[in-house]
């Protein structure tokens, strides 16, 4: 990080105050104490200032957030947190003023988000046909190419290359598995968003998956050495191709370190579903892809670790396939066998990819 010097914090403070302002002091001690830069900075302290605006001396507190396993590892943490405090402080009696909010560039200068409302992203415009439409392609035909089990060996070998990026954070690891469970986007959320009853979907069964979750969360949230590069919703509609086997992918989600199981998982399960869409079973050209990335991403990882940890983000991810909400006009076999893939697969002490009729039997 940038040093924070007296001449960004002025400038800052002219432009929220669109006045002239003169810097007092600026200490971390909380004492009025004349500085120049504040090279000893850590991020998360408070730091005090006193100033004058247009002649009338103001003081304030700086905050930042730590770094921290809390549920504030990333920056985007970090930034939904402040921005909360910014928007509610000022609604609490007696609770002390929220004056602005912002951020610090790379360059030290400080930018000021207190007036904002909602937040954007600008990406570039990538050429290239969704994966799923080759799914669909072959749902029909009945038929996958050779040039089809290229682009899953293709998609294999990219998981390969960034999961063998490896980080040593138990903490982040923890968290990365406690937040499969209470995400709202993960199991507990998708959950939650299911209707009270639903064909054979019922609280009770719901109920049975989500202990069974929580039950292998214990069970695997200590493998920190696992913690790679992650993609983090590596599915279909996130992989652009375009000729051959050159893709981009989209919307990366939920940070960028995690289970190496949530990107073999998220795609994986896709060519299960398109095949019980295509077929009522798992045969033919999608059990043929299927394989060909598991036995490629195996035999290049030796992650056999993997199949110990999988089943409850193939449980996530089969929540998502068999959601009401998500895919409302399944036929109602589908959804049930989708269901038997998950209870079976929790149940078992360990994923085998030759092995997946018997987990929707």
């Amino acid at each position: 990080m940038p040093r924070i010097t007296i001449q960004a914090v002025t400038a800052y403070l002219e432009s929220l105050y669109s006045k002239p302002v003169r810097v007092l002091s600026m200490t971390t001690e909380g004492k009025q104490e004349a500085g120049d830069d504040l090279k000893a900075f850590g991020y998360g302290l408070p730091l005090f200032l006193e100033y004058e605006v247009a002649g009338e001396r103001k003081k304030s507190v700086l905050e930042t957030m730590t770094p921290s396993f809390y549920g504030h590892d990333h920056f985007s943490d970090r930034a939904q947190a402040i921005l909360w405090e910014h928007s509610a402080f000022n609604n609490l009696p007696r609770h002390v003023r929220s004056l602005d909010c912002g951020a610090f560039l790379g360059t030290g200068t400080i930018l000021s988000t207190g007036k904002a409302r909602e937040f954007f992203l600008l990406t570039d415009f990538v050429q290239g046909n969704g994966y799923f439409k080759d799914l669909e392609r072959i749902r029909k035909s009945n038929i996958a190419a050779d040039g089809d089990v290229a682009r899953a060996l293709a998609l294999s070998d990219y998981l390969v290359e960034i999961h063998s990026s490896k980080l040593d954070s138990p903490g982040l690891y923890a968290r990365r598995i406690r937040d499969l469970l209470g995400h709202g986007e993960c199991i507990m959320g998708l959950i939650d968003n299911y209707p009270l009853s639903f064909e054979f979907i019922d609280q009770p069964l719901l109920k049975k998956i989500e202990q069974a979750c929580i039950e292998w969360r214990w069970r695997i949230k200590y493998r920190s050495h696992r913690l790679c590069r992650v993609h983090g919703d590596f599915h279909p509609y996130n992989i652009l191709f375009r000729e051959g086997t050159d893709f981009t992918l989209l919307d990366r989600s939920r940070g960028e370190w995690g289970e190496p199981s949530d990107d073999t998982s998220c795609l994986s399960i896709n060519y299960l579903f398109s095949s019980l869409l295509s077929s009522g079973k798992f045969v033919g050209p999608f059990e043929r892809l299927f394989m060909s990335f598991w036995d490629n991403y195996l035999s290049r990882t030796n992650d056999k670790e993997m199949l110990d940890v999988i089943a409850p983000f193939f449980a996530w991810r089969g929540l998502v396939v068999a959601s009401p909400v998500w895919y409302p006009h399944l036929p109602v076999q589908v959804r049930r066998t989708i269901f038997n893939f998950i209870q079976n697969i929790l149940a078992a002490d360990r994923f085998d990819p030759g092995d997946v009729n018997r987990y929707l039997s």
